[in-house]
């Protein structure tokens, strides 16, 4: 009878702890959104190169190739997104350098990275995209001309685009890219959510449907 009475108890015990568990997890994905989500490590690495508030509830994850003109005409998008909404949206970069070439463009901005200039080199390489490649094809000797200009030490870009670690960035990124099912670039994902259908309003859309769902007091 002890032994039943025992046994009964040990269940409810393990229900009591798994019911507790869920809720707990329940509680802190609400209180922390999308970032408290067991799958979150597959959008946003902690190597990700990020714009943002840490404590915003919105995350805008972009997929990118930096030879992909796309990418860089929805550069201004994000920006609009980033201002519309002051400290609500966390941009994150990811990579996915699908164009021949564009992986050691992507190992020159993280180089830059290095030197404190990612973001600008990131601008400096849209802005001029045209003049660096070729029928979608990356021209590297045409990237070197416009990174002085940004106070960058090209020397050191040399050494450092070399470095395996960077390899490794570019690697994970394009393993995060296959299991998202990330054919093209550029791939959005807002709080997780894809873009789909692809499109300048839709990704307004998707935007601001996560920001009222986050803020629902503005």
């Amino acid at each position: 009878m002890r032994k039943t009475i025992f046994a009964a108890s040990c269940v409810l015990l393990v229900i009591f702890f798994l019911l507790a568990s869920a809720y707990y997890k329940k509680q802190r994905v609400a209180e922390l959104g999308f970032m408290a989500q067991k799958n979150a490590a597959t959008f946003v690495r902690e190597h990700s190169p990020a714009l943002g508030e840490d404590d915003a509830k919105v995350y805008l994850v972009k997929f990118t190739d930096p030879a992909c003109e796309t990418c860089a005409a929805f550069s201004d998008f994000v920006k609009e997104g980033m201002r519309a909404y002051p400290g609500k949206i966390k941009f994150v970069i990811r990579y996915a350098p699908f164009h021949e070439g564009a992986d050691e463009v992507v190992k020159i901005l993280e180089a830059a990275r290095k030197q404190g200039k990612f973001w600008e080199t990131l601008e400096t390489l849209y802005k001029f995209q045209g003049y660096w490649t070729h029928h979608h094809q990356v021209q590297l000797q045409e990237v070197w001309k416009f990174l002085p200009e940004l106070g960058l030490d090209v020397a050191r870009i040399k050494r450092d685009m070399n470095d395996p670690e960077i390899a490794k960035i570019i690697a994970q990124d394009l393993a995060d890219a296959q299991t998202l099912n990330v054919q093209k670039t550029p791939g959005f994902f807002v709080n997780g959510k894809p873009l789909e259908p692809f499109g300048a309003q839709q990704l307004q859309q998707l935007i601001v449907a996560e920001i009222k769902a986050k803020y629902p007091n503005p």
